[in-house]
């Protein structure tokens, strides 16, 4: 059930991704025009263009992370029997987890910091800049919790054991390919 919330969840992030990109287009396109054309410009264009270009790359780590999108590296792990991915994928999960709780924390103390700090174009708060950090680590540690529950309680496959989705050179998760590969 929480594998299906964070599937709509994360669509949402897409669909919200798509809009702040379209956004950040119309208000960079619309500047250019205006200064080059009008020698005038709209002022809170650059900066709410890079809020949401900020906003926009930690919305698309969460996806990302849901995904299993990240780059890595399956070499090694690939080779190794069902007992040595298990154990791979809960130290990975466990540092990750452990990250996110340092975003968390390293984040909180920012937008404390800056709660009373306004931008100076469009004047509201900076704690809103740097908000995208605890929206990063608090669902970031939620889908690896819920990928780690699923592990635990034996419902991934074995080819979700690896925790990146594919490689260029081989199928994903498939060490009979491995024959010959150097």
């Amino acid at each position: 059930m929480i594998h299906k919330l964070i599937d709509k969840y994360c669509r949402a992030l897409s669909w919200l991704m798509a809009a702040s990109l379209a956004l950040m287009v119309v208000l960079v396109f619309t500047n250019v025009v205006l200064r080059y054309a009008f020698n005038s410009g709209i002022a809170v264009s650059e900066e709410l263009s890079r809020w949401l270009f900020v906003w926009l790359t930690f919305l698309g780590a969460i996806v990302a992370l849901h995904e299993h999108g990240h780059l890595g590296t399956d070499m090694l792990v690939a080779r190794l029997p069902v007992l040595g991915k298990k154990v791979c994928l809960v130290v990975g999960h466990v540092l990750m987890i452990f990250v996110c709780w340092l975003i968390f924390e390293g984040t909180l103390a920012q937008v404390r910091i800056n709660w009373d700090s306004t931008s100076a174009a469009m004047e509201v708060s900076m704690a809103i800049f740097y908000g995208c950090g605890l929206v990063f680590a608090v669902s970031g540690a939620v889908i690896l919790l819920s990928d780690f529950w699923r592990l635990l309680t034996g419902q991934l496959s074995d080819g979700e054991l690896v925790g990146i989705r594919e490689t260029v050179d081989m199928p994903h998760g498939d060490p009979k390919s491995l024959k010959g590969f150097k």
